[in-house]
């Protein structure tokens, strides 16, 4: 992945960030800036490891709750909660536990749907929710959940057979991982954008 994409997509998320909390402190009952929030948050935390990131993705859930506490309709902040618990989902080892969070999600992203049916990325969120269970069985089977999901630094630098055969699953579960994520983080990078696009506070131009 190109290095310098990530460090400008991760300074554009940073910036949002930062933007979001001082709208906050202005108006703390703004249903669209704590939903811009929770998903700024939501990319945030992929760059983070282990428990860094469940608590990033723990806040962003706060703060969605938040959206809906002031307006429950707000499809785009359900949609946003389906993928935060999707993403929990993902790091619980014991699947019976993670269907619960599945379940979570599906649930979201079906209100989400009911209110604007006409969303395509709503849709699809259905689509691939179904086959999330599928994809935690995968990766957990392998071992693979902290290099699929981010939550742990990746093996030292090493020539023996053992780290070339971690290495093919390593890739083997980015792959697996992208099945959902792939599409998930670059939908919400986009409604993040257009969020504030159409803020009063302008984010940086989004990154490349």
């Amino acid at each position: 992945m190109d290095m310098s994409s990530d460090f400008d997509r991760l300074l554009f998320f940073e910036h949002a960030r930062r933007t979001a909390e001082a709208t906050h402190a202005k108006n703390p009952l703004d249903a669209d800036n704590l939903t811009r929030w929770g998903g700024v948050l939501l990319e945030l935390s992929q760059f983070q490891n282990g428990p860094d990131s469940t608590a990033m993705v723990q806040d962003a859930i706060q703060k969605l709750e938040e959206a809906l506490v002031v307006n429950p309709r707000k499809h785009d902040a359900l949609w946003c909660l389906g993928n935060a618990y999707t993403s929990s989902a993902f790091v619980i080892p014991d699947l019976d536990v993670a269907k619960g969070y599945f379940d979570k999600a599906t649930q979201y992203f079906q209100q989400a749907y009911e209110i604007e049916p006409e969303n395509e990325l709503y849709k699809k969120s259905l689509e691939v929710a179904s086959k999330a269970p599928e994809l935690h069985v995968e990766i957990h089977k392998h071992g693979l959940a902290q290099q699929a999901m981010g939550s742990g630094p990746g093996p030292g630098p090493s020539t023996s057979a053992s780290s070339k055969q971690q290495s093919a699953k390593k890739s083997k579960s980015s792959d697996l991982k992208y099945d959902i994520f792939g599409w998930i983080i670059l939908a919400v990078g986009i409604v993040t954008w257009v969020g504030f696009a159409k803020s009063n506070m302008p984010p940086p131009p989004p990154p490349r």
